[in-house]
């Protein structure tokens, strides 16, 4: 446990190399190990991997998963005023926290989680990401037309290869090597590592230095004070998040972070340039919802997470089936997982801190030095991905991409996170009209007459409503004072 707890992180930390493909590595281990042993070691290294993808997103601005996108727009500006270790202190300490309340949430309200999650239709699904999509403009550097303009790219470069409900090809020239449609880690690696690259060869100067560790650890102590509410209900959402199969915690974590942006009233620094509670609420989220993502699987035998499919073999490697009847015929297998993550977050806790000594001094290697490195292992993580040159030329495509957009003041996240929500919003979408016979008012009707989709429509419309002038005076004649303030 501990082991894998430790490989996880330095795995996740590196780019390229997801949490899924560092599970996949231990997946034969069942086989030839008993079934709880492989278990424990299969979940430190899953919530290990999806701690360390925070580690590179806040050194040198390439998120090590998706989840790891929203942890980097203020932690990576952190690591720029020298903050590089408070940053890491952050995200450890609310790791640990969010990964423990959503064990919590498993042990004790699985049931009633699982019953929660059932009733998301596949209409609920797109309303949820189209929710995202309005969320992702708000990441924007400049306006929201940006980045909701970097967001539908997005979409459309997610939408390439091959349709998965009708089989034929999309935006694909004919070419066959296309067919696969574009890898989200490809394009994470370049828009994020190989495009700051070239900004940064603009003007090389050294990093700041990182601050003293007694001024982090005071300061540390004054930030969970401060932020001890916020952390739990973004830990919640992202539970809840996470238990809706296929959802994910790159979800989690973007709903986390809106909710701190909203919420926070008197953040240290605006949002985007270097905000305690920006790295603090996506982390939380995002481990929370691995607790989360362990519902619906143990519960219903449905997949939370890619990561959770992996595990779903594991179990049916020994004979076991989830879902319901897993409790009946294996019940301490549940309280074995459950014992096995809070083990892991003890374990992510102690060695998290004990790393951020060997992390920090990245900060400290001047760029002369770190940048040649950081592309050399960027290629080599694009290339990894599927053995194919392909997918390095598509990165360094991404990467010139990424570099003229911030050279122009287009955040590069919301083309990202579109690429990812794209077919999410396609096929639920699709689904939805198909399941109500492809009768559009009938498609219609579903988003006032079901529950969950006419909250999710409600918060789709204030989300709106809420960027256009009219709320702004609006919210500066009823709260004068705190808008002066």
């Amino acid at each position: 446990m501990a082991a894998g707890t430790l490989a996880g992180i330095f795995i996740g930390a590196i780019p390229g190399l997801s949490v899924t493909m560092a599970v996949a590595y231990y997946f034969p281990l069942p086989y030839s190990w008993d079934m709880l042993p492989a278990l424990a070691l299969m979940l430190g290294v899953y919530y290990g991997g999806v701690y360390g993808g925070s580690r590179a997103a806040i050194l040198v601005n390439i998120p090590g998963s998706p989840a790891s996108v929203a942890t980097s727009l203020d932690g990576y500006p952190m690591s720029q005023k020298g903050e590089a270790g408070l940053a890491l202190f952050l995200t450890t300490i609310f790791s640990f926290v969010g990964g423990l309340i959503g064990v919590i949430v498993l042990a004790s309200a699985a049931p009633v989680v699982a019953s929660f999650a059932v009733q998301f239709a596949n209409r609920d699904y797109f309303l949820l990401a189209m929710l995202g999509l309005l969320l992702v403009g708000n990441l924007s550097n400049g306006t929201i037309a940006k980045g909701l303009f970097s967001a539908g790219a997005g979409i459309i470069i997610g939408l390439i290869g091959m349709d998965p409900i009708g089989g034929g090809s999309r935006f694909t020239f004919g070419s066959l090597q296309l067919m696969n449609g574009v890898d989200f880690i490809i394009a994470l690696l370049g828009l994020f590592g190989m495009s700051e690259i070239l900004y940064q060869m603009r003007e090389l100067k050294r990093q700041g230095k990182p601050v003293e560790l007694k001024k982090r650890l005071s300061h540390l102590c004054d930030l969970s004070l401060s932020f001890y509410l916020s952390p739990l209900r973004v830990s919640i959402l992202g539970v809840l998040t996470g238990a809706l199969p296929g959802a994910g915690g790159e979800i989690a974590a973007l709903l986390s972070y809106d909710h701190a942006k909203r919420s926070t009233k008197n953040p240290n620094r605006p949002f985007g340039e270097g905000a305690h509670a920006g790295v603090i609420a996506p982390e939380a989220g995002n481990s929370a919802a691995i607790g989360g993502a362990m519902i619906p699987m143990l519960t219903l035998g449905s997949q939370g997470m890619a990561v959770t499919a992996i595990f779903i073999g594991a179990l049916f490697i020994h004979g076991l089936q989830p879902g319901p009847m897993l409790m009946a015929q294996s019940g301490d297998l549940f309280w074995v997982m459950v014992g096995s993550s809070i083990l892991a977050n003890v374990f992510l806790l102690i060695f998290g801190l004990m790393v951020v000594s060997i992390f920090i001094r990245i900060v400290t290697v001047p760029k002369q030095i770190l940048l040649p490195i950081i592309a050399v292992i960027t290629v080599i993580g694009s290339y990894a991905m599927n053995y194919s040159l392909t997918d390095v030329y598509w990165m360094l495509g991404f990467g010139l991409i990424g570099f003229f957009m911030k050279v122009h003041n287009f955040s590069v996240a919301p083309l990202v996170l579109g690429i990812i929500l794209g077919p999410l919003i396609d096929t639920s979408f699709r689904r939805a009209y198909m399941s109500a016979n492809g009768s559009m008012p009938d498609f219609l009707s579903g988003f006032v007459t079901n529950p969950i989709s006419l909250v999710l429509t409600i918060v789709i419309v204030f989300t709106i409503f809420s960027q256009t002038p009219i709320y702004k005076k609006l919210k500066q004649r009823v709260f004068p004072k705190k808008q002066q303030a």
